[in-house]
């Protein structure tokens, strides 16, 4: 999984995290809870984790690698993340996503999640542009 977060990040586009990404480091941090993973051909090719929060949302984090995009991977993904957040309660599911992220955003209203809102030049990137992010959410 971390090898695919550090795949993605090096695109410098579809995340908020940028290389250099500790690979060792990241593994041993991973929360298993809630981790979803895509495995083609004995190879983990995208991840979706639901982070739980104590008011009842859990917080939506997912990557997949570019090769394994639009080939139904990350409906995969969403659709296990979406049964597991109902079977565990939680009433919302909230992301983020970069507002030039069409086939992310796509993704997500097919499952339901509307835009609730843009937090304007939130993250500074590593070349100092100053990103927004959409926020969307679902509710359960």
């Amino acid at each position: 999984m971390a090898v695919v977060f550090a795949a993605v990040a090096e695109e410098r586009d579809g995340i908020a995290t940028e290389p250099p990404v500790d690979v060792g480091a990241r593994a041993a941090n991973w929360t298993l809870d809630g981790t979803f993973v895509a495995v083609a051909s004995g190879e983990i090719v995208g991840s979706l984790h639901v982070d739980p929060s104590r008011h009842g949302f859990g917080e939506v984090a997912m990557a997949v690698t570019r090769e394994w995009r639009g080939r139904a991977v990350g409906s995969a993904l969403m659709v296990a993340g979406i049964d597991w957040a109902r079977q565990r309660g939680l009433h919302k599911l909230s992301l983020s996503v970069w507002p030039h992220n069409a086939a992310a955003i796509a993704l997500y209203r097919k499952y339901g999640f509307v835009e609730e809102g843009r937090r304007v030049k939130q993250y500074r990137r590593a070349n100092d542009e100053l990103w927004d992010t959409v926020e969307m959410g679902l509710l359960l």
